[in-house]
């Protein structure tokens, strides 16, 4: 029973280390996040041209999370 409850101390204490590092993105680090290929989508180039196509094609932007009105004059 205290081989259990030590080795359950020692993983929450070993969880909660990672919690330690700095938070935030450095600035010169955002802009290999916000590449394109970092996106969680199989094939992000092409997903972001068919939907710049569905959005030309509806005439409106709804709930994709792109900026800018119907008028496609971003």
């Amino acid at each position: 029973m205290t081989v259990a409850r030590i080795s359950a101390a020692l993983l929450v204490l070993l969880l909660l280390a990672g919690c330690g590092v700095e938070p935030w993105v450095r600035p010169y680090e955002r802009d290999r996040l916000a590449d394109p290929i970092m996106s969680m989508d199989r094939d992000p180039v092409s997903s972001s041209y068919i939907n710049h196509v569905h959005e030309a094609r509806e005439g409106a932007r709804g709930a994709s999370g792109s900026a800018g009105g119907g008028c496609g004059c971003n």
